[in-house]
């Protein structure tokens, strides 16, 4: 809600849809790795993408101006980002926040999920920016890396930012990881990027 709030400032229309809602209630998790396991790696890829292409269709139903569309999302919905711009190449612009890039120990691939988004790298027509932290222990960097060599074989010009200094939800600032110069500087440049791609 946080951040609708920030992009209605800003003259979009923002939808938060929750992507997670079948699978139950969250608000009980108490840790991140819960969440992950309990919740996130059952969500069906295939379901997020059809959920992501109905709230464009509602977006479009009530006003909302869906030849200028873009998407953002954090963690787990920085990863969605990144297979939705793969999904739908009428987006003009993502912006991914710390989302997982390549499969890690935590977070295999499976049967709900079984691509990452450095499948789809250097055939992505959607330009996406990605902000990531240096200190993130479960984000490796080792696979950020790899994602940005996967980019720049392509032609989307899409673009990772890594903060050295800042740690996973760097810009979430309820949290103690909340690192206040990566989150204006990120925040910034996401416009930026938005304004530059057509999104708005």
């Amino acid at each position: 809600q946080d951040v609708c709030r920030r992009f209605a400032k800003l003259g979009y229309m923002a939808i938060a849809p929750a992507l997670y809602a079948r699978q139950g209630e969250v608000s009980t998790i108490q840790t991140s790795g819960e969440l992950n396991r309990q919740i996130f790696s059952k969500i069906p890829d295939a379901q997020s993408m059809s959920d992501l292409d109905a709230t464009v269709g509602w977006a479009k139903k009530n006003h909302g101006n869906t030849n200028k569309l873009s998407i953002t999302g954090f963690c787990w919905g920085g990863r969605i980002v990144w297979l939705y711009a793969a999904h739908n190449p009428k987006v003009d612009a993502g912006a991914a926040w710390y989302g997982r890039v390549v499969p890690t120990p935590n977070s295999p691939k499976n049967e709900a999920q079984p691509t990452t988004p450095i499948d789809y790298a250097k055939d992505l027509k959607v330009p996406v920016i990605g902000f990531y932290a240096g200190l993130d222990k479960g984000i490796p960097l080792d696979g950020v890396h790899k994602m940005q060599d996967e980019l720049k074989k392509g032609k989307s010009k899409s673009e990772i930012i890594v903060y050295p200094n800042a740690d996973h939800g760097f810009l979430a600032d309820y949290r103690p990881s909340y690192n206040q110069e990566a989150s204006i500087e990120a925040w910034k440049k996401m416009q930026e990027w938005f304004k530059k791609n057509g999104a708005i």
